[in-house]
């Protein structure tokens, strides 16, 4: 038993007559997701990143191109003044380098410096790894299984 049986126990044995078998599954997400968050920040907190830094710093990289400060803040769900410390911050530590752009005099695109390129390369394998090594109770089919149904639920409510 887990936790989230212990408290369904309890829950049937005060309350016989209420379906908690919701409870079952937010309860387990829930547990999961606080216990996930700290496990998944220790491989950015060992590079000198935040989680935040991070989102960043891959957000450039997988993207493949320099991005204005709009279109980061939309893809990391940011507002625009935590962004713009954000990439001070990142500009600062010398990872990140703000240009005009070649469309718009008016605007800025963000690139990643070599290092930047370099550290958002090293983060990204280490957060693989790590969150391969918290999936690792699963089986890969199992992984695939519930990645389908978290898609599938995500659908729906998205």
């Amino acid at each position: 038993m887990d936790h989230v049986d212990q408290i369904l126990a309890q829950w049937a044995r005060e309350r016989p007559d209420l379906d908690c078998s919701p409870m079952a599954v937010w309860g387990r997400l829930s547990r999961m997701a606080a216990l996930a968050e700290r496990a998944i920040e220790q491989p950015f907190k060992a590079l000198g990143l935040s989680r935040t830094d991070f989102d960043v710093l891959a957000t450039l990289r997988r993207a493949g191109r320099p991005l204005t400060p709009t279109e980061l803040y939309q893809s990391a769900m940011l507002s625009s003044g935590a962004m713009t410390a954000r990439l001070d911050k990142l500009e600062a530590q010398g990872w990140v380098q703000r240009s005009p752009s070649s469309q718009d005099r008016r605007s800025l695109v963000v690139s990643l410096t070599v290092e930047g390129r370099r550290l958002a390369d090293e983060a990204v394998t280490r957060h693989v790894a790590n969150e391969q090594q918290l999936l690792a109770p699963l089986s890969p089919e199992e992984q695939q299984q519930l990645a389908g149904l978290l898609r599938r639920w995500l659908q729906a409510h998205e």
